[in-house]
């Protein structure tokens, strides 16, 4: 019994040891399967990518951003050639401190870096830290000998790397700022032509792919891939870049001489094609220093603020800068609009060279509503169509609007393009300002047409006026502008190129070519004489509108003076607007004397250099200037009897026999029937007349001071032979002694008070 008991009870024990071995085992290798399923299949995909960041390193190779040229190809942006300083720490050894702090101190001094954090940085498990973007080639050759100094002196290596990177360079500063706009720090486009073409300008970044060992050294070559970048295309725009620069330097001057508040800009378009030739938004900021501010009179006041105010003031000040006027901006055209109520009239066939409005110095525009007020109080009379645009006598174009109508008035509106964007490749375009909606037609009322027939109580923007202003030179056929070209790739290829789109006809040929008519004898004889260029065949029309309100909503007595206009009128070739708000009141806030200046000194250079040729009429060929020769060594007879030939005059000073000396000197531009003092001893080349200041005279007075003071004088400007004439300007400075009969060129200005 006692056996079978004790065989029993070692059954057992073996029974459970068997079953604990059998469960240990399931447990063990249920344990290894469940890992292995968890590792093979459930975080496969991870394990794979760490093994291939393990095995794998790669660096970025930054795209080159196209370049932007100018319609001669002259280059305004490019991307110039910079390094990363990149930093790979996982190549240090664990232990080597030293090497380490050897490292970060050298680095740290050559970028102008915390030794601390860069020597942070250096205990990082990564092959690709950025320490500096974006460094001179001078700085990258100081790393680069540094790094080879580290390897002769502690045998370091593979732990500092240069990476060629881009920095966008603006060859001209501020030169087309609000045009060509700028990037980020990103190498993204944030403003301009930079913005809106970005996806063309940035191109793809590439990738160097590296196989490395089990210590982290680079395997040979062959285990190295290179996806090269793409770079980005280049954009050629119309802006001419001598046009645009003559364009700027005269807004400039204008927004200084009138102590103008809210900038300028001048906008000049292709009338056959659309294209913009120049576009001066002044005062412009430097595309290569973005974050500056521009005026530092603005800059000045920011800095005077409490110092938790300037931030936003700082920002409110670049935004401003980076604004594009031209085209961001809306603004009441005043009376630069009636030559498109005028179209709008004559091509309803409303009136003819003998309709007759009547100027008493107001209107009452139907009965129960207040008088408006002409500029000219005294009023104008009985005046026709023509006599109405060259006075721009408002109530004469309130009867004009009255006999469109409501209907008729906004038909034409829209027909210019006044009621939409014209959808130039610029970013921020402003939708136009109408009236507000109502009832009546277009939610016009009769006082609202009576005043928008000259221009007043809606706003547009100057793209959209200088491009009214083109359709009427085109022919009536009005364009879709633009300053973009040619987008052309790296490789050279035309990827895009834009062509001349007419987007309607607004008006008859006929009826353009009479508007254009009308425009140049307001140029010749109206209101728009500043603008007069001789030998051109100017036309065009002032404006001086109203703001109403400011641009904080308050109720403002400030102005909008412009000037817009084309030539030649004969068979125009361009439109341009210069446009100006708010100039100081207290010096001459009107159309036509502070922008009308400005018109005629853009297209006096400006003309030429597109070789459209001079064409003199009889009155302009008696005024031209003539070219002096060398009288040196003739005997007085010879040089008088030259000087008769060539219509000039002589004065003989001296006792000698022979020409020594003359003023002006050979080959200098001197008036027609002006006089060359011929000197025959050296003594007598010693006299000296004093010049006077011409300033403010009239036509008359200033040829009897030049006569007085024995001077020859040259006229430029409006036509100064028409009433309310003065010299504005003169090149020599009043009081300085000068030799007698040395030429002085005197400028006038048609002294015009009219909206």
């Amino acid at each position: 019994m006692k056996k079978m008991a004790k065989k029993g009870a070692a059954a057992r024990l073996w029974r459970r040891s068997v079953i604990t071995m059998l469960i240990i085992i399931i447990l063990g290798f249920g344990t290894v399967v469940a890992r292995l399923f968890y590792l093979q299949v459930y975080k496969a995909e991870e394990l794979q990518q760490r093994a291939v960041e393990q095995q794998l390193r790669d660096k970025t190779v930054s795209a080159k951003r196209g370049s932007i040229y100018d319609a001669g190809g002259n280059i305004l942006a490019q991307s110039i050639t910079v390094w990363d300083i990149v930093l790979a720490p996982a190549n240090f050894k664990d232990d080597d401190e030293n090497g380490r702090r050897i490292v970060a101190n050298g680095l740290a001094e050559i970028l102008g870096l915390d030794k601390e954090e860069v020597f942070k940085k250096t205990h990082e498990n990564s092959f690709y830290v950025i320490l500096k973007k974006k460094v001179e080639t001078e700085v990258k050759d100081k790393i680069l000998a540094f790094e080879n100094k580290i390897y002769k002196e502690n045998k370091i290596s593979g732990v500092i790397d240069t990476i060629e990177n881009y920095k966008r360079f603006y060859t001209h500063d501020n030169f087309a700022g609000a045009i060509l706009g700028f990037v980020g720090a990103d190498g993204q486009g944030l403003e301009g032509i930079e913005y809106e073409y970005d996806e063309e300008l940035t191109g793809s970044a590439g990738r160097i792919v590296e196989a490395q060992d089990a210590h982290n050294n680079p395997l040979p070559n062959q285990y190295e891939n290179r996806i090269e970048a793409s770079d980005g295309s280049n954009i050629v725009l119309t802006i001419d870049e001598n046009v645009q620069s003559i364009m700027e330097k005269y807004v400039r001057e204008t927004i200084k001489e009138f102590n103008v508040a809210n900038r300028g800009c001048a906008i000049m378009m292709n009338v056959k094609t659309g294209a913009i030739l120049g576009f001066a938004c002044e005062e412009a900021f430097n595309p290569n220093e973005p974050f500056e501010i521009s005026d530092k009179n603005v800059e000045k006041e920011i800095e005077a603020l409490p110092e938790d105010k300037r931030p936003d003031a700082e920002q409110k000040a670049l935004t401003a800068q980076w604004r594009n006027k031209g085209v961001s901006d809306t603004y009441i055209p005043g009376s630069v609009f009636k030559m498109v109520t005028a179209s709008a009239v004559l091509s309803e066939g409303l009136v003819d060279d003998n309709t007759v409005f009547t100027c008493e110095g107001s209107y009452v525009p139907f009965q129960g509503s207040g008088p408006i007020t002409c500029w000219d109080t005294a009023g104008h009379g009985n005046q026709n169509l023509l006599q109405a645009l060259c006075n721009s006598c408002n109530p004469a174009f309130m009867q004009i609007g009255f006999m469109l109508g409501r209907e008729k008035f906004y038909e034409y509106y829209v027909g210019f393009g006044f009621s939409e964007k014209t959808g130039i490749d610029l970013p921020g375009e402003a939708d136009d300002v109408f009236f507000s909606k109502s009832d009546q037609v277009c939610g016009m009322d009769l006082t609202d047409l009576a005043v928008a027939s000259f221009g007043q109580n809606f706003k547009i923007t100057p793209i959209q006026m200088v491009t009214a202003c083109a359709a009427i030179a085109n022919k009536g056929k009005l364009m879709q502008p633009y300053v973009v070209s040619q987008v052309v790739d790296s490789d050279g290829n035309v990827v895009r190129k834009t062509e001349p789109t007419v987007k309607r006809q607004v008006i008859s040929e006929s009826v353009a070519e009479k508007v254009c008519s009308m425009l140049e004898e307001n140029a010749v004889s109206g209101c728009a004489t500043n603008g007069y260029v001789a030998g051109y065949r100017i036309g065009g029309k002032t404006g001086t509108s109203q703001k109403i309100v400011d641009e904080s909503g308050q109720d403002t007595e400030d102005y909008i003076a412009s000037f817009c206009g084309i030539a030649p009128c004969d068979d125009p070739e361009v439109a341009l607007l210069c446009y100006f708000d708010t100039p100081d009141p207290e010096i001459n806030y009107y159309g036509s004397s502070v922008a009308g200046p400005c018109f005629r000194n853009i297209m006096t250079e400006v003309l030429p250099y597109l070789g459209i040729e001079r064409v003199y009429s009889d009155d302009e060929m008696t005024q031209l200037n003539t070219t002096t020769t060398n009288y040196d060594g003739m005997t007085i007879d010879q040089a008088k009897k030259k000087l008769e030939k060539e219509g000039l005059k002589a004065e003989v000073v001296g006792s000698g026999d022979k020409i020594i000396g003359q003023n002006p000197a050979p080959y200098n531009t001197i008036p027609k029937d002006g006089t060359v003092v011929l000197y025959t001893d050296e003594e007598s080349k010693k006299r000296r007349v004093v010049v006077p200041d011409f300033k403010g005279c009239s036509l008359s007075d200033v040829n009897y001071l030049a006569a007085s003071n024995n001077l020859n004088l040259c006229i430029m400007g409006s036509s100064a032979e028409n009433a309310g004439s003065y010299a504005k300007s003169q090149d020599i400075e009043p009081n300085k002694e000068v030799e007698p009969y040395t030429v002085v060129t005197v400028v006038f200005n048609q002294d015009n008070r009219i909206m």
